[in-house]
């Protein structure tokens, strides 16, 4: 009984997730993986590991969404509850946290989701057929 992994490289899970949390090559951990804000280098300039089969599509999207509303709508409860602020207050802070943690978290999303494909040998990061 053979194995269709027996020939695949052993990469790590959990450090090709937190290179690509830190926008960095899960392959050397210190080439930068973007090129611009969203935009995912075709190859790592510095190992030269091929980035280009990537499809991390709407995932960080969806992460992003997750983790920014679960963690502001409790906040948004507990400061409407406990200081009772002005709508419009309320709102203006609530909205620039919102803004801001969805900004932060987009692209260190999208790079953790590559570096999880890229851990799994998925989408064509594996071995040459």
């Amino acid at each position: 009984m053979s194995d269709i992994h027996t020939h695949a490289p052993d990469r790590p899970l959990w450090p090709a997730v937190w290179k690509g949390f830190r926008r960095k090559c899960p392959n050397c951990g210190s080439g930068p993986i973007m090129k611009s804000y969203l935009k995912v280098r075709e190859s790592c300039t510095v190992c030269r590991e091929d980035l280009s089969h990537h499809r991390a599509d709407d995932g960080p999207a969806y992460l992003t969404i997750l983790i920014v509303g679960h963690l502001m709508a409790p906040l948004i409860h507990v400061a409407f509850t406990a200081f009772r602020p002005e709508p419009l207050v309320l709102f203006t802070i609530f909205a620039i946290g919102c803004v801001t943690l969805s900004l932060y978290l987009l692209p260190r999303l999208k790079g953790a989701i590559v570096g999880f494909q890229w851990a799994r040998l998925m989408h064509g990061f594996g071995p040459a057929a």
